[in-house]
C-alpha cells in the first residue's frame, strides 16, 4: 500500500468512523504529535484516545481529503472536516451547533505505518459558529 493510501485508511477507515481496533495496523509504536514544533510522543494508545476524544466531543465528524501530495516518507492532506458539536470541547458546553473547517495535515509513513503527524487547522471558523467567541466592532 502506497503512503497516500495509508494516511486516507487512517482518516476515512478510523478517524471518520471511530472504530479504532484496528489502529494498530496504520499507527506506529513509536507514533508521535508534532504541535507548534514540539513533539509528543504519544504511541498507538495516544493516538486511539485522541480519535475517540475527538469522537466525543463530535460524534457525525467525518474529514474528506479533497488533496493529498506525497513525496518520500511525507504525506500532506489538504482536508474538510465537518460534525455536529455535541460533547465539551476546550471549555466550551455542546452548542449543537454544526462546524465545518479546513486544515492541512503532514503525516510522516515509514514501513506501512504513520509515524509522526502534524499540521495546522483553520479553527477560527469552528469557534465563531458555535459562538465561543464573537466579532466585535463598531455598533
Amino acid at each position: 500500500m502506497d503512503n497516500k493510501s495509508v494516511v486516507r485508511r487512517f482518516y476515512e477507515g478510523i478517524v471518520n468512523t471511530g472504530d479504532v481496533s484496528t489502529i494498530s495496523e496504520i499507527i506506529s509504536d513509536e507514533y508521535t504529535e508534532v504541535m507548534d514544533g514540539k513533539r509528543y510522543p504519544v504511541g498507538v494508545k495516544g493516538a486511539a484516545s485522541h480519535v475517540l476524544g475527538v469522537r466525543n466531543t463530535y460524534p457525525d465528524l467525518h474529514i474528506t481529503i479533497e488533496q493529498q501530495i506525497s513525496e518520500g516518507e511525507w504525506v500532506v492532506s489538504c482536508i474538510t472536516a465537518r460534525g455536529t458539536h455535541q460533547g465539551e470541547w476546550i471549555g466550551i458546553a455542546p452548542t449543537h451547533r454544526q462546524v465545518v473547517f479546513t486544515g492541512v495535515n503532514v503525516d510522516r509513513v515509514v514501513d506501512g505505518k504513520i509515524i509522526e503527524h502534524g499540521g495546522a487547522a483553520n479553527l477560527l471558523g469552528p469557534l465563531l459558529e458555535i459562538g465561543a467567541i464573537r466579532v466585535v466592532g463598531k455598533e
